[in-house]
C-alpha cells in the first residue's frame, strides 16, 4: 500500500515502478493540502502506476512567483528522489488556478513537459476572483491585479507555450470555467496537439474526500435517498473523469 510523504514541501505518492510523473497543482483555495482536498483522484491515478507530486501553494496576487515557486519545489523533489536516474513522461496536472500556473510553467520556463491536462481553468481578473477587490480599486490610491493579468496570460500563452500535448476538460455545470476563451488560443498555437472534453460534472467535482461518510439514519428518509443520489451522482462524474484522463495518458491500454 502507497502512503503519502512530504518531499521537499510536495505532497508525494510514488509507486514503486512509476511508468510516469503527474505534477499537480490545485485550485487557489483548496490547494493547500492537495493530498486530501483531492485524495480520491490523485490515489486513483497512482493505483494504476503514476508518480504523484503534488505542490501546495498559499494563493496572492502574483501568481508567476507561485508558478516558479512550485516549480522549483517539484524539480527538488524529482532530484531528492533520484527519479532522473531514468527516463519518466512528466504531465502537469492541473485544477481551475493549477491550470493557470502550469500554462505559465509551460510558457515562462525551460520545462520537458509531455503533456498538461488543464481541468476546469479559471483566469478571472482578481476583482472578480478576491473578494473585496473591486471595492480596493474603486479608491484611487489602489488598483490591484495578478500578475500577470489574464490579458497578459493569453498573451505569453499565445506565444511562448512549449509544444505539447494538451487536454482541456470542463464540466457541464460549471458556471466559472473559462476553458473556451484558452481552447482557439492554444489551437492556434499548436493546432494538432490540443484536445477538449466536456464531461458530467460542475467546478468541484475533481475536489473529493478519500471516503464519503453519508450513513442513512435507521429509518430510510427522503434525506436519506437525496444523499444517496448525490453520493452515487459523485463517484460517477470523476469516475468518469478519472477514466478520460487515464485513457489520455495512455490511450494504447485505456
Amino acid at each position: 500500500m502507497m502512503n503519502w510523504e512530504e518531499v521537499a514541501g510536495n505532497s508525494v505518492l510514488l509507486p514503486s515502478q512509476p511508468k510516469a510523473l503527474i505534477h499537480f497543482l490545485g485550485g487557489a483555495f483548496v490547494a493547500t493540502a492537495p493530498q486530501v482536498t483531492y485524495s480520491w483522484l490523485l490515489e486513483a491515478l497512482a493505483a494504476e502506476g503514476y508518480g504523484i507530486i503534488a505542490t501546495p501553494f498559499i494563493n496572492d496576487l502574483n501568481h508567476s512567483a507561485i508558478a516558479q515557486r512550485a516549480l522549483n519545489r517539484f524539480e527538488t523533489a524529482y532530484q531528492r528522489l533520484g527519479l532522473f536516474r531514468r527516463y519518466l513522461p512528466i504531465y502537469g496536472l492541473g485544477h481551475s488556478m493549477g491550470c493557470k500556473l502550469h500554462l505559465l510553467i509551460n510558457s515562462l520556463y525551460d520545462v520537458n513537459r509531455s503533456g498538461n491536462l488543464l481541468i476546469s481553468y479559471n483566469n478571472y481578473p482578481a476583482r472578480q476572483a478576491v473578494p473585496f477587490v473591486e471595492q480596493l480599486n474603486s479608491l484611487v490610491e489602489f488598483d490591484l491585479e495578478f500578475t500577470p493579468s489574464p490579458e497578459r496570460t493569453y498573451d505569453l500563452v499565445r506565444n511562448d507555450y512549449k509544444k505539447t500535448r494538451t487536454l482541456l476538460i470542463r464540466f457541464q455545470n460549471d458556471t466559472i470555467d473559462q476553458t473556451q476563451e484558452l481552447k482557439p488560443i492554444l489551437e492556434e498555437r499548436h493546432p494538432h496537439l490540443v484536445s477538449y472534453l466536456q464531461l458530467s460534472g460542475n467546478h468541484l467535482t475533481p475536489v473529493n474526500p478519500k471516503e464519503w461518510n453519508w450513513q442513512p439514519g435507521n429509518n430510510f428518509s427522503v434525506l436519506d435517498a437525496f444523499g444517496q443520489w448525490v453520493k452515487q451522482q459523485f463517484y460517477s462524474d470523476i469516475t468518469q473523469l478519472k477514466k478520460e484522463v487515464l485513457r489520455w495518458l495512455d490511450p494504447i491500454n485505456n
